[in-house]
């Protein structure tokens, strides 16, 4: 998502808008996936007040996490990381966090942005917190991907779009260099302002009116924010299709262009290996749900789909095999 990638490690972020569409479900496991794959990955909970990656990954709670580095206890992100029992993935825990103040500041989020790439590590993922909190947002916007799980039910959605939208305009916030046009971006983040600005584009059309040069450099914001989609308990092919819908509205009324790069279809087994604090892709690999996480990860790191995974995802059956098959393959 950002305009180019940056030295150092590489940063993913998993964000839902919503709590419970299984966002660290998916992070862990695209994390495990990954690192079978043989990037050397550290996994990272910045959601310090809900923290359950730790659980998820089958870590005792560690004494020391990212908690630490936001309180200034700790500089060295190093000392922070702990190994997991999968090789290559290891762990940075938001265990024991002060929940009276538990969001860092904007200059503690820039060092905490700036350390992570400084891992010795290929691949540093971030599993955010629920909601449109100013370090969910940064945290997702200057990654290098930013990940947005959702699940086939209406308030997902709704979450997912409100969450679109609040990133969209903090990153156009951002760029933007005029006094005046800022103050539009502000003005369009209440979607009830007097000038019924609704859209990025009926934003985009003010900021023509008013300086041309700030509208390409709108235009080109707009051209490199690429959220990436993964629909999380998928049952239908109907449910399927929902990653497109969203690509589509994205593009027709945010003039967004948000890329589906994956499904993961509701099984049973999945919800078996939460309570195993296990990552199903560990436990069980040629599970469908495991081939489906792995799909995604080859596709994060630009590889092609591996002819186990298409075999066995052909050869599953029922509403999580062929007709999940039959609706995804397009």
């Amino acid at each position: 998502m950002a305009s180019e990638r940056q030295a150092g490690a590489r940063l993913l972020a998993t964000g839902g808008g919503k709590g419970g569409v299984g966002k660290t479900f998916v992070t862990a496991n695209l994390a495990t996936a990954l690192a079978r794959l043989g990037k050397r990955v550290v996994v990272v909970d910045v959601d310090l007040e809900g923290a359950n990656l730790h659980t998820t990954l089958g870590v005792q709670t560690p004494q020391r996490s990212l908690a630490d580095f936001v309180s200034e206890r700790e500089e060295d992100l190093g000392k922070l990381v702990v190994d997991t029992s999968l090789p290559n993935l290891r762990l940075i825990a938001a265990t024991h966090g002060n929940l009276a103040d538990a969001q860092p500041s904007h200059l503690r989020r820039v060092r905490l942005l700036r350390g992570l790439r400084q891992l010795d590590a290929d691949v540093v993922l971030l599993d955010l917190g629920a909601g449109s909190h100013a370090s969910v947002l940064d945290y997702f916007l200057v990654s290098d991907d930013g990940i947005l799980v959702l699940q086939p039910e209406p308030t997902s959605v709704e979450n997912a779009y409100t969450f679109l939208r609040a990133a969209f305009y903090r990153r156009m916030r951002l760029a933007m260099v005029g006094h005046g046009v800022r103050q539009l971006v502000t003005m369009a983040m209440d979607q009830r302002n007097e000038r019924g600005i609704r859209t990025p584009l009926d934003l985009l059309r003010e900021i023509e009116a008013t300086d041309t040069a700030e509208a390409r450099r709108f235009v080109e914001t707009m051209r490199v924010f690429r959220p990436r989609i993964i629909v999380n308990g998928v049952r239908t092919a109907e449910d399927v299709k929902l990653g497109f819908a969203v690509s589509s509205v994205c593009k027709k009324y945010f003039g967004l262009e948000a890329e589906y790069i994956g499904y993961v279809n509701y099984d049973d087994e999945a919800r078996q290996s939460v309570s195993a604090r296990r990552p199903i892709v560990d436990l069980r690999q040629d599970a469908d749900v495991s081939i489906y996480l792995q799909r995604i990860a080859r596709k994060l790191l630009g590889l092609p789909p591996s002819s186990g995974a298409a075999g066995a995802a052909s050869a599953a059956t029922g509403p999580t095999g062929s007709e999940i098959q039959a609706g995804g393959n397009r």
